[in-house]
């Protein structure tokens, strides 16, 4: 039967099924862009009234999505309650299908099938799960006291009132769409829950995105099969394409013909490196397991191997890391492949189980951890049974290398930890324990050698090793506490004792080093009270060793001499006590307990004045010039300390009776609102007022020490220190430091350091941008006054968006190395070859 009804006809017909899902077989088609509508039924209109009336709230519990904007006006609305009346053809079946609180389909068209029950879409598909948030719990404080949990009383509930359960509960439900399926076509077979997709198939979860060319979907449990599929996982760090691929579980998949890369690849582009397999598993935690897998170049396997393990989320995870390859002159050629250990969030072991097939085996372990920035530790290891190395050195390896060193059992353990422990206790842990004095510098590339470890642990702690020469290493464990202007620190300090010729006396150790010092005003009398006090535990394995008390107590105060000077002067008396000890085969000839009393005066004055200079260039809008002319006096008495051992500076305090004078010059430059400090210009002399000793020249004046540092603008800087001779030498000593940055990335650093004892040694580093994709770097130090060149190294960096190599070549004066060294994006650490 055909009706015709007016536009407000129609409204009504719409509005009424829109406010029911109950009717008796009405089937609706938007047959013209007028308002004719076709039905079976006459009684449309009265048995939509009488059904809103009797399911009156049936339809808040469910919502119908309309069609995309292709499909517009009533066809939309009748397209989707099409969809629900397939959904739901029966109030028993809708009482027990939660298909619809689940799912929500939307499509340019929507065909229902009855026999079997079945959907098929077509055109602009949207298939969404949408998941219940669960309402907040009900809080229930209940404090619990240190008393009632020792003496195991039972606390009581604290009660809930009605009105606190419903301001609680009474809150607008919410949904969040945890799974979305996209298509050209999809068929839905209602009894299976299953779908099957094709054309432009796109399922994206929170994790992951899989698209395909077609493929099929279990919704009960988001399974399925693709073809010629590809998975994008978060953030583009995982790209995954397979001839098939099966999804098994939550971000899980088994694929056949496959191939992955960490990093984002255009659609159509071959990608620049790819691990490929016939079978690939992805498990669910974040490994893809790879059977008969190639290392692709541009599509060109390299490398085969029968099994391998990849990485595929950005979360630390255990697995194999890209080993290292180099190949030495002097140690000849090693294989490491390093291995991590995932032990928790915060802590991982990472083994080293490295070869060298013309020395042996060398395994090595770095355990780390970190709770927070102030709470974290580093500790590593490496251990050699060296087959080159032994007593004999007549051979080849000691002739070209010019190495001394005799043992063959060689390690290197070291550490770094930071902790606040306590009342804010600050710790501090060094670890450097060598075998012997050429390790260092025969084992100086790759992850665990001198150079990466040093930069890695400078970069963690903000401090790193000794320079690799250096033949008494030293271990440290500190503890600092400060409060008020006091500060208490203790030190352990232990020294590794590589030196070719361990002669008398051995390095000497502090078990413990004690210092107490701080300051206190007195009152408002502008009177302070300062001082500095040590105790210190000097062991030795061999040689004289103390314990030594020094306490250094002063008393400063301002003098008010005019409104235009400043004035200080500073009285303080020292003691030191010592009880000295004998170690090994050393004697002392001398009383057992030693003392010093001594006391010292300084008195300063000086002044200040400034000045502010307007500027009409560009870059600046004034400068301020601070000048502060001072003079100081400083008195010492001569005491005789022949009878007490010596260990540091403390030991042997000159006689002093000498005023020093000199001008202080700063420089601030101001643009606008912003400040900066342009540069410092600082020139001082000593005169001596004590007599000349016997046989010495009377040539009372010091030298002229002038220091100058410019910033000209703000990415350069420049610093230079001097000392000229009065008496005829000249200039007996230079520093210069220099060092350039810019917004690229460019740096630039040098430094030259002069003294007249023959010393005369220049370094720089170059880093340079060439372009978007090309770097270099040089780096080189070079001795002037032994003519040598210590270290040269050049790099030349590639980079692309997924992957980098860097090409480098290392000279030492007793080996020259050659590396080529890559990066794989979000792949562990760099891999390589050294030659």
């Amino acid at each position: 039967m055909t009706l015709n009804l007016t536009p407000k006809e129609e409204k009504r017909t719409v509005r009424c099924l829109l406010s029911t899902v109950f009717y008796d077989e009405i089937s609706v088609i938007r047959e013209t862009s007028d308002s004719t509508i076709v039905t079976n039924s006459a009684t449309m209109l009265k048995t939509c009234k009488k059904n809103r009336r009797k399911h009156e709230n049936f339809h808040k519990e469910y919502t119908v999505t309309s069609c995309p904007v292709k499909c517009s006006g009533t066809k939309a609305v009748l397209t989707s309650l099409a969809l629900s009346a397939f959904l739901l053809p029966t109030a028993t079946c809708l009482a027990e299908s939660v298909a619809t609180a689940e799912w929500n389909i939307s499509a340019d068209k929507i065909t229902r099938y009855e026999d079997p029950r079945s959907i098929v879409a077509e055109g602009n598909i949207i298939l969404e799960k949408r998941v219940k948030i669960p309402p907040k719990a009900i809080p229930v404080d209940t404090e619990v006291t240190e008393w009632a949990e020792l003496l195991d009383e039972k606390t009581p509930q604290q009660e809930i009132t009605a009105e606190e359960i419903v301001e609680l509960t009474d809150v607008e439900e919410q949904v969040k769409t945890t799974l979305v399926i996209k298509a050209d076509w999809l068929t839905y077979d209602v009894d299976m829950q299953s779908i099957k997709a094709k054309g432009n198939v796109e399922v994206s979860s929170e994790d992951d995105t899989l698209m395909a060319d077609e493929g099929s979907v279990k919704l009960d449990t988001e399974t399925g099969s693709f073809t010629d599929a590809i998975i994008i996982r978060k953030e583009d760090s995982l790209h995954l394409e397979g001839k098939t691929i099966e999804k098994t579980g939550l971000n899980t998949y088994h694929i056949q013909e496959g191939w992955v890369i960490t990093c984002k690849v255009d659609e159509g582009k071959t990608p620049p490196w790819s691990f490929a397999s016939k079978d690939t598993t992805i498990k669910q935690d974040g490994y893809a397991v790879m059977k008969h897998a190639t290392f692709n170049v541009k599509g060109v396997p390299i490398f085969y191997t029968p099994y391998m393990i990849v990485p595929v989320k950005n979360t630390r995870q255990t697995g194999f890391l890209f080993p290292e390859a180099s190949n030495s002159g002097s140690g000849g050629f090693s294989f490491n492949v390093p291995f991590f250990i995932n032990l928790s969030n915060s802590m991982d072991i990472t083994l080293f189980p490295e070869i060298y097939f013309d020395r042996g085996f060398m395994p090595g372990a770095e355990f780390r951890y970190v709770r927070n920035e102030n709470n974290k530790g580093v500790f590593t290891g490496s251990y050699l049974n060296d087959s080159l190395s032994g007593t004999d050195q007549s051979t080849e390896y000691y002739v070209d290398t010019g190495y001394s060193h005799t043992n063959s059992d060689r390690y290197w353990v070291r550490a770094k930890a930071d902790h606040t422990i306590g009342d804010n206790w600050q710790t501090r842990l060094d670890v450097d324990i060598v075998s012997d004095k050429d390790y260092l510098s025969e084992f100086n590339s790759g992850y665990t050698g001198f150079d990466d470890t040093d930069d890695r642990f400078q970069e963690v702690f903000g401090r790193g090793f000794e320079n690799k020469t250096d033949t008494t290493r030293q271990n440290t464990l500190k503890f600092l506490k400060s409060w008020s202007g006091i500060s208490l620190e203790t030190n352990l300090l232990a020294i590794n004792d590589v030196r070719e010729d361990e002669t008398n006396p051995t390095p000497l150790w502090k078990l413990p080093d004690i210092q107490f010092s701080g300051v206190l005003p007195v009152s408002t009398t502008g009177i302070s009270f300062e001082w500095d006090a040590d105790y210190i535990n000097y062991w030795r394995e061999d040689g004289i060793g103390a314990h030594r008390f020094d306490i250094h107590p002063n008393i400063s105060s301002s003098i008010p001499l005019s409104p235009y000077l400043e004035s200080r002067a500073e009285l303080g008396v020292r003691e030191t006590y010592y009880i000295v000890q004998e170690y090994g085969d050393s004697t002392w000839d001398k009383d057992d307990t030693q003392d010093r009393l001594t006391a010292n005066f300084e008195f300063e004055v000086s002044s200040t004045v400034m000045r502010n200079f307007a500027l009409s260039g560009e870059s600046f809008d004034s400068v301020d010039h601070l000048m502060q002319p001072f003079v100081k006096y400083e008195y010492i008495p001569d005491v005789d300390q022949d009878d007490l051992p010596q260990f540091d500076s403390v030991d042997t305090i000159s006689e002093a009776n000498q005023i020093t004078y000199g001008i202080d010059n700063f420089f601030n430059v101001f643009s606008g609102t912003a400040t900066r400090e342009y540069g410092y210009f600082k020139i001082n002399q000593s005169y001596s007022l004590l007599d000349p000793e016997d046989g010495e020249e009377d040539e009372p004046f010091s030298d002229v020490q002038i220091q100058l540092a410019v910033t000209p603008i703000e990415k350069l800087h420049f610093e230079y220190d001097t000392n000229i001779d009065v008496y005829g030498d000249g200039f007996v000593r230079h520093s210069f430091e220099g060092q350039y940055t810019n917004s690229r990335g460019d740096f630039f650093s040098v430094d030259y350091s002069f003294t007249k004892d023959s010393v005369e040694q220049i370094n720089a580093t170059i880093h340079a941008d060439l372009s978007a994709k090309w770097a270099t770097e040089l780096e080189v130090e070079h001795s002037i006054s032994e003519s040598e060149t210590n270290v040269a190294n050049f790099s030349l960096l590639y980079t692309e968006l997924c992957w980098s190599v860097k090409m480098q070549t290392k000279y030492t004066p007793s080996d020259t190395t050659f590396l080529v060294v890559f990066n794989l994006a979000n792949i562990g650490m760099p891999f390589g070859a050294s030659f």
